[in-house]
């Protein structure tokens, strides 16, 4: 059985593996950044820890794209009520624009590291966006996508630099800071757009195994956390104020961090989580809505294309978005509340899941996770 799983998970590997790899894009990266620069080594714990709830939460969303075939938006459309659907979708959708602002201004920021003005890189990147999904086949664009992922995970590993230097690894004081940090980490670790896209590229792709899908599931939650972890810890020598203001700066306290290279293979490892999430992020919010509305034709790529348009355009306009993406992570926590709970009622619907459907362990290991993923949210107004 674990041979047959194993051999349908190489034909085909992508959307849990993706999802985790988007999930480590540029406002996750602040956020660990933050972090890492505020309380050194005393959130690697708490990341680690991150791992349980990712994986049990996100192994109900392959579970349920691998049983039935279709998107959550779709099922919850024709198992509650469009109008559910909508309310469900839309808030995603608003919040998903937010962040490609976020993705949009960081790979501007790597460019520029690397000596390439936003006024010439952001276009490009733009048309790249469009291009890797607009002129190949999904499981075509998908490969691209993967080949950026490893370049992801390369680049933070490498980006580690030094290793632990004394400072403790658990929590030494909790204030208000620590708290709403904690809270923007979870949101940044389980956004809405991971359920969507989870479950429909898993059913586009037509898995035969859900144990395929909880493999990949797994493998993509230890090394997104891992990525994340490497970040606070390449994140230590610097301060608050080094985050907030140029990029000029920046570069310069992560070279005193990594040396000379490290500059690039932080821009490197950046503009890959930034282009891997534009296009992850569109395609499930995009999904998300024609799923919800019933639309049967190509119109998820004009919101696509309309989505991320004026998203381009906002960063050359804003200097500091550091405050608004870790706001915009809290945010996440609660407009996660009504996509995971609709999941995990409809995986446990035994005539829609059959065999799969979600009892026992897993379905405690999934309630207890959303709870707490809830309640973390709820820190960031202690």
């Amino acid at each position: 059985m674990l041979k047959e799983s194993i051999s349908d998970l190489r034909k085909v590997f992508g959307p849990a593996w993706l999802v985790m790899m988007a999930d480590v894009d540029a406002a996750s990266v602040i956020t660990a950044m933050q972090s890492g620069a505020a309380f050194k080594y005393e959130f690697i714990v708490i990341l680690l820890a991150l791992i349980i709830p990712l994986y049990f939460i996100m192994e109900v969303a392959g579970r349920v794209g691998a049983a039935t075939k279709k998107g959550l938006g779709e099922l919850i459309r024709e198992n509650f009520s469009k109008r559910l659907s909508i309310a469900l979708s839309f808030p995603m959708a608003i919040t998903d624009f937010l962040s490609y602002v976020a993705e949009y201004a960081a790979i501007a920021v790597g460019l520029k590291i690397i000596g390439i003005s936003p006024v010439i890189s952001l276009p490009l990147i733009y048309l790249a966006h469009v291009a890797v999904v607009f002129k190949k086949e999904y499981e075509k664009a998908e490969r691209y996508l993967l080949a950026v992922s490893l370049v992801l995970v390369f680049s933070y590993i490498v980006f580690m630099g030094k290793g632990l230097q004394g400072y403790p690894l658990f929590p030494s004081g909790v204030n208000r800071e620590f708290l709403f940090l904690v809270a923007a980490n979870v949101g940044a670790v389980i956004m809405p757009f991971m359920l969507f896209y989870q479950t429909s590229a898993t059913a586009k792709k037509k898995y035969h195994s859900v144990k395929a899908s909880r493999i990949e599931t797994f493998v993509g939650a230890v090394f997104s956390e891992v990525i994340m972890v490497a970040v606070v810890l390449a994140s230590v020598g610097l301060n608050h104020s080094t985050l907030i203001n140029s990029s000029g700066e920046l570069t310069a306290a992560i070279t005193g961090i990594g040396g000379a290279y490290a500059p690039y293979l932080f821009a490197v490892g950046i503009i890959a989580a930034g282009f891997l999430a534009l296009v992850v992020i569109s395609l499930a919010s995009s999904w998300g809505i024609v799923e919800a509305l019933n639309i049967k034709d190509n119109t998820w790529f004009k919101i696509y294309i309309i989505e991320t348009l004026p998203a381009v355009v906002l960063p050359f306009f804003f200097s500091d978005l550091i405050g608004l993406v870790l706001t915009l992570m809290v945010a996440l926590v609660f407009i996660l509340i009504g996509p995971v709970i609709a999941m995990g009622v409809l995986a446990q619907n035994g005539k829609l899941m059959g065999k799969h459907r979600l009892s026992g362990f897993g379905r405690l290991a999934f309630w207890a996770s959303v709870i707490a993923v809830i309640c973390c949210g709820l820190l960031a107004f202690a």
